[in-house]
């Protein structure tokens, strides 16, 4: 919190809107928000809890925007913080523990691990493109200061066709590892920025969401998503075609999210993002730079504050903040949340945000 008001030039007083996750330390807790905002020191006029998990930062941001324009408050604080390598309540319901537990079922981990073998046996399993991700994710990693410092450390293909298998196809480094941390944006309308004299904004410019898109049960194809929906809605209302679109900062929990999400959104065909992954240049001096932080697999995931992960750096990057890692001419940034992985289903949130740049 005090690094985005100093950042801002905002004071604590003018703080008067706060949003969080609801993170897996402190599960349980009814009154998590109000007992933040108490230890902070804020004030608060709207208040919001947010429980979409990967998707709650920049759903977050777009409950913010909606909060301003009704006239609820004008300066908002987005905080999502967690610490479950320290701390870890959380319990994931929405299965038949007695009989999906003794069977093996592990969490993320194991939906994920069904969702990749899924694609395997459709598509075949695209190693190459995972091990090109991974490493590349990586060095993005060695040059971001925040990332987890057990991450930041180079990688080679070879060390992850090493990395022991954790859910078939899975293995070690096609997961992400846990750990504490915090991020945090400030959202205020533009007239607001103008007044501040803020020389340099993020504007979103376009947010769509779906949850529980197959309501019915009706559909058989395991790898289908919301974002099939949300991705094209959110690009139309842009204006903006996938194409057009300068960085994606996508959820990155498990490589293989990545590749769906491509395919999905529309980057390229589905069955075909091991392809574009090998084809395209994805670091931050390429065509389309991906997760030019490190993402989650290599900055480290900080419970349900990891969605905010992408956000800060697409925010950054269009700040032109990003130092070493910058991409050139950052116009724009698509950033995507996921929350929570039915058991025996695709993700049950799908979030799109488009981030463009502009001086107030």
């Amino acid at each position: 919190m005090r690094d985005a008001l100093r950042r801002s030039g905002i004071r604590p007083a003018e703080i008067d809107g706060v949003l969080a996750t609801t993170p897996l330390s402190e599960a349980g807790d009814p009154f998590w928000t109000n007992l933040l905002v108490e230890t902070l020191g804020l004030s608060p006029a709207w208040l919001q809890a947010i429980d979409l998990g990967g998707a709650s930062a920049i759903a977050g941001v777009a409950r913010a925007a909606a909060a301003i324009h009704a006239g609820a408050c004008e300066t908002v604080l987005c905080l999502f913080a967690d610490a479950p390598s320290t701390r870890y309540l959380g319990r994931q319901g929405g299965h038949r523990a007695e009989i999906a537990d003794p069977a093996g079922w592990g969490g993320p981990v194991t939906g994920f691990g069904l969702l990749a073998s899924v694609y395997a046996d459709r598509y075949g399993w695209p190693e190459a493109a995972l091990a090109r991700l991974a490493v590349q994710l990586r060095e993005n990693a060695t040059r971001n200061p925040n990332a987890c410092a057990e991450l930041a450390r180079p990688l080679t293909e070879e060390a992850y066709r090493r990395s022991r298998p954790i859910a078939d196809p899975l293995r070690l480094l096609d997961c992400v590892m846990r750990c504490d941390g915090a991020n945090a944006v400030i959202v205020t309308s533009t007239a607001a920025a103008r007044r501040r004299g803020l020389a340099r904004v993020a504007h979103p410019v376009a947010y769509r969401e779906l949850t529980n898109p197959d309501p019915r049960g009706e559909s058989d194809d395991l790898l289908a998503s919301g974002f099939a929906v949300v991705g094209p809605r959110a690009l139309a209302d842009a204006g903006l075609a996938a194409s057009d679109i300068r960085m994606l900062q996508a959820y990155d929990d498990f490589t293989i999210a990545v590749l769906l999400q491509l395919e999905e959104i529309g980057f390229c065909a589905r069955g075909e993002a091991g392809a574009f992954v090998l084809a395209n240049d994805l670091s931050p001096a390429g065509r389309l730079p991906v997760n030019t932080g490190g993402g989650q697999l290599s900055a480290g995931q900080c419970g349900l504050a990891g969605g905010g992960i992408g956000l800060v750096e697409a925010v950054r990057q269009i700040l032109g903040e990003a130092g070493p890692r910058q991409v050139a001419a950052p116009r724009n940034a698509m950033v995507t949340g996921l929350g929570v992985v039915p058991y025996a289903g695709n993700w049950g949130t799908s979030a799109v945000l488009i981030l463009e740049g502009d001086s107030p």
